[in-house]
């Protein structure tokens, strides 16, 4: 006689994942809904290696972190002990500074240890961006998402300032109005 024993777990993986790929294509394209928001959150906390099946690639890293930081804060979280790592910092150096990719970088700062070289280079590249904008009122308001980053990075032991003392004096005295 031959018993037949069912495995009610078999393919869930593959229809979770199948779920959260069509999740983040949505992310990357346009805001999620709080309540898919935490459906990413969940599978992710429920299978963290579903984070290498999602469809992230590091080149539409900067597409969901526009669109969801929170999202992505919390897929990088998950992908800070895989070796594509470098390349995922990469793309948070490279793109465009705003104040969804310093919510990133603030967040993953207050949760994890991050490379000093990552956060040095990210700071320097947000100074640098500020000077880069031709209209006065975003670069006022940039400037002012700058400072409160750089604030929190200071207040909270992330960043020594020593390292980076005359780029963010020179900073200040550039855009002291």
């Amino acid at each position: 006689l031959h018993e037949v024993v069912w495995d009610p777990q078999m393919c869930t993986t593959r229809a979770r994942a199948s779920d959260l790929q069509e999740l983040m294509v949505t992310a990357m394209r346009s805001p999620l809904k709080e309540e898919h928001q935490q459906i990413v959150k969940a599978q992710l906390e429920a299978d963290p290696k579903l984070v290498f099946q999602c469809g992230l690639t590091p080149q539409n890293l900067p597409d969901l972190v526009q669109n969801n930081s929170v999202i992505a804060t919390e897929v990088l979280l998950r992908l800070l002990n895989s070796n594509q790592k470098a390349d995922y910092f990469a793309a948070l150096e490279n793109m465009d500074m705003n104040q969804h990719s310093m919510a990133v970088v603030n967040r993953l700062t207050s949760t994890v240890q991050l490379p000093s070289e990552f956060v040095h280079t990210y700071v320097s590249n947000c100074i640098r961006s500020c000077g880069n904008i031709p209209d006065k009122y975003g670069q006022v308001r940039m400037v002012r998402f700058v400072c409160v980053f750089l604030q929190s990075l200071i207040k909270n032991n992330l960043i020594d300032v020593q390292d980076l003392f005359i780029e963010v004096q020179a900073f200040c005295i550039e855009h002291s109005r």
